[in-house]
């Protein structure tokens, strides 16, 4: 009856009684991985790689539900924080030998809702929701059963050879007498990995009797592959210029508030014998906050009452790093409000960057936030942005380095679903 209602729906003859079809996005995590341990989860341009595609799935207001299946507890953590659902993968489905089809079978057994799912992959960080939102009207309106991702390469193949034997390689698709330029040659397709669409009857089949197949075909600039790419600085360049920031982000940034101690400082306080409290600033940090102000962006440094420095050494550090200083009560959301309605500013147009679980309440209103690496905070919230640094060892330079680049996104005339060569 399920796969009944299915087959009428991506023919587009659906009786009216019928209810709409569950499509659900999956993104397999398995904890095990041999290359770079936890890669799934770990920072890539600040953010977990795996984040990057829940944010594109989630934005593509396509699925009815975002899961993540995963055998472990830390991915577990990370996946639900950033939204989604998560699936307790058997250990039947965890080893090394377990193939996708079969995590995503297991899947399919214990959720009787899905009808349509996108087996997404998290080791392609550059995926846009508009790339989920036209592969999946294949499904919908062109009645395919599975669509997968591709990329056009222009590269030629060789076939190997055994060195023993005394033959030439051959290839497939060169003649080396009339070896084409690029612009006249159209190419070859690739599966880019990025992800698969398909119905619940295609996956319960072992995917061995489909009816329609088609390819859904990305831009080489969105075909990033961690599994292959595995040079993470290369890759965290090419993902901060074309990978999806989700919605947050659009505008831009005029007022950026940071916490002293925790961020700006490591929250090491130094006595002298003569009983006078120093504390240690980088100046990799203070050169942040000059560039943030250069490019006319307010900041202000943040403190409470009950923050352990004196005030006369708080004010001597704002004038260090030549920016405001603001003592609040309980540095909360409240004060933060009362601050943008004197400076009439909205909250997607203020980053912070705090570290502590009192941070909380302003690190989830604000448009754009922040953490250390070692901010104990990190664990409670979905962070816009994971410092690669610790507090008080560049980690405020590393943010700012990223909101003045958010900036210059956001001042494009392109929206930013759209990112690609032609259009950066």
């Amino acid at each position: 009856m399920e796969s009944n209602m299915i087959d009428e729906v991506i023919s587009g003859v659906c009786d009216p009684s019928a209810r709409k079809p569950h499509r659900a996005a999956l993104i397999l995590a398995r904890g095990g991985s041999k290359g770079i341990p936890l890669k799934n989860i770990k920072n890539l341009a600040g953010v977990p790689l795996i984040a990057w595609v829940l944010r594109a799935a989630l934005d593509s207001e396509v699925f009815e539900s975002v899961w993540v299946s995963t055998d472990h507890d830390e991915i577990e953590r990370v996946a639900r924080v950033w939204g989604a659902k998560v699936h307790r993968r058997s250990p039947e489905v965890s080893k090394d030998s377990s193939s996708s089809l079969e995590t995503i079978q297991e899947f399919i057994r214990v959720r009787p809702e899905v009808d349509i799912i996108c087996h997404i992959q998290a080791t392609s960080p550059c995926l846009h929701p508009h790339h989920i939102r036209e592969a999946l009207q294949m499904i919908t309106e062109q009645g395919c059963d599975y669509v997968f991702s591709v990329v056009r390469r222009h590269q030629f193949r060789w076939e190997e050879v055994d060195k023993k034997d005394d033959k030439n390689p051959t290839s497939p698709n060169l003649d080396v007498a009339r070896r084409p330029r690029r612009q006249d040659w159209p190419g070859e397709l690739y599966e880019n990995g990025s992800f698969y669409f398909s119905t619940r009857k295609a996956w319960e089949n072992g995917l061995k009797q489909l009816k329609k197949m088609a390819y859904y075909e990305m831009l080489p600039e969105y075909s990033v592959d961690i599994d292959v790419d595995i040079d993470w600085p290369v890759a965290e360049q090419r993902v901060l210029r074309f990978g999806y920031f989700g919605r947050e982000e659009k505008a831009a940034v005029r007022l950026f508030l940071c916490k002293v101690s925790g961020c700006l400082t490591n929250g090491q306080i130094f006595t002298s014998v003569s009983g006078e409290d120093h504390v240690a600033i980088n100046a990799r940090d203070v050169a942040g906050i000059q560039m943030l102000q250069r490019d006319n962006i307010e900041v202000i440094l943040m403190t409470s009452v009950n923050e352990l420095l004196s005030r006369a050494l708080l004010e001597k550090v704002a004038q260090l790093a030549g920016c405001g200083l603001r003592f609040g009560e309980q540095l909360d959301g409240l004060e933060v409000q009362w601050l943008m309605k004197e400076k009439k500013l909205r909250w997607d147009e203020v980053a912070f960057m705090g570290s502590e679980s009192e941070d909380r309440e302003i690190l989830s209103q604000v448009g754009l936030n922040g953490v250390p690496s070692d901010a104990p905070v990190a664990d409670l919230i979905a962070a816009k942005y994971m410092c690669q640094r610790p507090a008080g060892n560049g980690a405020v330079r590393e943010f700012a380095e990223y909101i003045l680049m958010l900036k210059k996104k956001s001042l494009m005339p392109v929206h930013q679903e759209n990112i690609d060569r032609a259009n950066f």
